[in-house]
């Protein structure tokens, strides 16, 4: 009997990192690109900065609105894809080029993510792929 407990003990320690990384999966991954829009660890998800492109992948619209309603929505196809409800996000970075369009784009915000509001910082950056103006990257937690 003891010898049998060891040996479903032994297992289940191998097992058990097995499982965890069973849970690790790319979203979106896309073989061209050095990088995939989300990942899952576990019970973490993290999304990777999001602009917001049309369906041709390119950035469109040319104010801070239009721009920042496209990237929330773009963290949004992965947060859902992944598996995750906009209410999963704790954390979020908001890079833009301009700092005079924060208020704007604090506006589009406000309105678009869900409460309580995730943690945030905002970063002034010299400049963007595509020449946007906004990018969002975001960590979301399943409880």
């Amino acid at each position: 009997m003891t010898k049998f407990l060891v040996r479903v003990g032994m297992a289940l320690l191998v097992a058990a990192p097995l499982t965890a990384q069973a849970q690790n999966r790319a979203i979106d991954f896309n073989p061209k690109m050095p990088f995939s829009d989300g990942f899952v660890a576990g019970n973490t998800l993290y999304v990777a900065g999001q602009q917001g492109p049309d369906e041709h992948g390119k950035v469109t619209g040319t104010t801070i609105e239009f721009q920042t309603e496209h990237a929330i929505a773009a963290v949004q196809r992965v947060v859902e894809k992944a598996g995750f409800k906009m209410t999963d996000l704790v954390n979020v970075t908001v890079y833009v080029t301009d700092l005079n369009d924060v208020p704007k784009m604090n506006e589009v915000y406000k309105r678009l993510m869900p409460n309580p509001k995730p943690a945030r910082a905002t970063v002034k950056v010299a400049g963007l792929i595509d020449d946007a103006k906004i990018e969002i990257s975001a960590i979301a937690v399943k409880q």
